[in-house]
């Protein structure tokens, strides 16, 4: 403080003392005798010329006023320097060269006089009087700037507290609101009494009032999942002797709604180690653990349907007959592929159930292209259960694979008609043929229709009768009310890709960039994209090799899986629409998992079609741009 302090004083080393007098004689000697003083002199003859010195002038500390002036006597000017407010506290000391009676002493005073010297003046005596005057006004000046440099510490304190506080109420507050939004709520417990604080978290996670309700130790307990109890009771956590806890415990609110719950807390302990206080926060989990279960519900659901589409597999590789090697893979591919075709419309709608007017589309889509006028279909919507939608589908694929080799659908004058009307206790599925060769009731059924009748009948008993008519077959599929689902909210569904039924075009002499990390799928591509005559780069299985080809390497299209290793193939086809160059994503996922700049790519749902991988190819490097896929990004 006296360091704040030393500028102050030190401009006042030196203070103003006004001499007023008409005679300079005696303003000679006033300055003689106060010169000693090493302060600074300033001499007035006249009021007129003193109030001029005292205006313009600052630190003037003293002023002597000589009672006997002509025209305005010492009286009226001390009287005028009153007046003035920055001269209300100023020292005035009258000099009188005549004996001033006791009025005259009370005048003075009542103006503000604070002392009289009468003449002759004893040096010592007027030296020692204006000197206690000067000291006084020094030390009033010091206090002076001693209280306002109190007063701007004490304002710049009560600014940095109120700061403080400001921003201990913010902190406070976004700690309520992150308590809040996570779920949590802190406690505090004193050991010793048994008294337990809470915020508003707690109360919100037990679902009690706070108005209502003091927690204690055994209501807290008594709120605790029974199963839990034990493990988790206050007792239990301080023996342990830990100084952290972290428990996973339940709860049963009041209305008996069980809650999952997370606490840790830092237990202090005096110095024998035995615990004072604990403090912590309980955080509400249970939306975390009902995911937890739901991931585990999936991950069984996943491997349940995995191992069952495994066994489908299984069982069509094992059963297909044929007499050549391209036979049995045409029927495997076509059978595979049906199943795949259901599976997508399952996946839309979270396998709740699949329509069967798409199903049937989906079956009859390659026949539309050749034969659109000759395919008649027509049914109400009908969301059938997963299992049965698959074993219709599969039906469906073998019934149609029966009309294109032998029935309406082999000759350019049959016909088919498809229909289907839900009844009160199962659901009529007529398929009929007419105008293609004629046919007769074999002496057995060939493994086609006996998929057919066991799929139907042996899976969820159902009916299949076949009726082997001249003009063509007719079948009838009867599927159980309980195999009908109630309407599930669909997805979107994946955009068809371009049939292959395009005007033959040929491959030979393109080179196609193969992106693919799945060892079996690369080589069933580069397979199908050699017997069409392409020239196969790759297969790449890995992001960093495709992008490192594609910018130095020269491509007439491009195959890319969207899922590379966990990285998305995002990058690498941003930089084929750069350059220009056409391609085709293929993937497991639904079409609205793709980002929308690539809307107007086309995509393959696995597992690859050969047909509709060559359709695809042909109407991309046939002339249709793919830089319209950028436009449509």
């Amino acid at each position: 403080m006296a360091d704040a302090l030393r500028p102050v004083v030190r401009d006042l080393d030196k203070v103003n003392i006004l001499l007023i007098d008409d005679q300079p004689a005696k303003l000679l000697s006033y300055e003689v005798i106060l010169a000693e003083l090493g302060e600074n002199l300033i001499k007035a003859t006249s009021p007129q010329e003193a109030l001029g010195l005292l205006l313009k002038t600052d630190n003037v500390a003293v002023v002597l006023i000589d009672v006997v002036m002509p025209g305005i006597d010492g009286f009226q000017l001390a009287a005028m320097i009153r007046e003035h407010p920055r001269f209300s506290d100023l020292a005035i000391i009258f000099v009188s060269a005549i004996q001033v009676g006791e009025t005259d002493h009370l005048r003075g005073y009542e103006i503000g006089a604070v002392d009289y010297v009468s003449v002759p003046v004893v040096p010592k005596v007027l030296r020692a009087k204006v000197r206690v005057f000067v000291d006084l006004y020094r030390k009033t000046r010091q206090l002076e700037a001693l209280n306002a440099e109190l007063e701007e510490r004490v304002a710049a304190r009560t600014a940095e507290l109120e700061a403080q506080t400001e921003r201990l109420r913010q902190s406070e507050e976004r700690r309520s609101i992150a308590l809040s939004a996570g779920d949590m709520g802190s406690w505090e417990v004193d050991v010793a009494s048994g008294r337990i604080e809470w915020d508003d978290g707690p109360y919100r996670i037990f679902d009690v009032d706070p108005a209502t309700f003091q927690p204690t130790v055994e209501r807290i307990e008594a709120m605790i999942h029974p199963d839990d109890r034990a493990k988790n009771s206050l007792t239990a956590i301080l023996d342990d002797g830990l100084s952290r806890f972290q428990v996973e415990f339940r709860i049963v609110r009041p209305s008996g709604e069980v809650r999952w719950c997370y606490g840790a807390g830092i237990i202090s302990r005096d110095a024998q180690g035995k615990p004072v206080r604990m403090n912590g926060v309980t955080v509400d989990i249970t939306e975390r653990k009902r995911t937890e279960e739901r991931q585990v519900l999936l991950a069984r659901e996943v491997d349940h349907r995995a191992k069952n589409t495994l066994a489908v597999v299984l069982s069509v590789l094992r059963l297909t007959r044929a007499t050549t090697t391209q036979e049995f893979v045409t029927a495997v591919e076509g059978r595979v592929h049906a199943l795949a075709a259901t599976h997508n419309l399952l996946s839309s709608t979270r396998w709740e159930g699949a329509d069967l007017r798409k199903i049937v589309e989906e079956e009859m889509a390659p026949y539309h292209a050749t034969h659109r006028q000759r395919v008649i279909t027509e049914g109400p919507a009908v969301v059938l259960l997963p299992a049965t939608a698959q074993a219709v589908a599969l039906a469906l694929h073998e019934l149609a694979t029966n009309a294109a080799k032998y029935g309406a659908l082999s000759t350019d004058t049959g016909t088919l008609h498809v229909s289907w009307q839900p009844g009160a206790d199962a659901l009529m599925l007529d398929w009929v043929e007419t105008g293609g060769p004629p046919t007769a009731e074999p002496a057995r059924l060939g493994f086609g229709l006996t998929i057919v009748r066991s799929s139907i009948e042996a899976q969820f008993r159902g009916g299949v009768s076949y009726d082997w008519r001249p003009e063509g077959l007719r079948c009838r599929l009867s599927i159980p009310a309980a195999q009908i689902a109630a309407a599930p909210t669909p997805e979107e569904a994946p955009a068809e890709a371009p049939s292959g039924n395009q005007a033959r075009r040929s491959l030979a002499g393109m080179r196609l960039m193969v992106v693919e990390d799945e060892l079996l799928v690369s080589m069933l591509l580069q397979d199908i994209l050699t017997d069409l005559g392409a020239e196969v780069a790759g297969p790449y299985g890995r992001l960093a090799d495709g992008l490192a080809a594609a910018k130095v390497e020269r491509f007439d299209g491009a195959i890319l899986d969207l899922n590379l290793a966990g990285q998305q193939a995002e990058p690498l086809a941003d930089l084929l629409l750069a350059r220009g160059v056409p391609f085709v994503f293929i993937t497991g996922y639904q079409r609205d998992s793709i980002d929308r700049r690539y809307a107007n790519v086309p995509v393959l749902p696995k597992p690859i079609d050969a047909a509709a991988l060559e359709g695809v190819l042909l109407t991309l490097l046939g002339g249709e741009s793919m830089m319209r896929a950028a436009e449509g990004g």
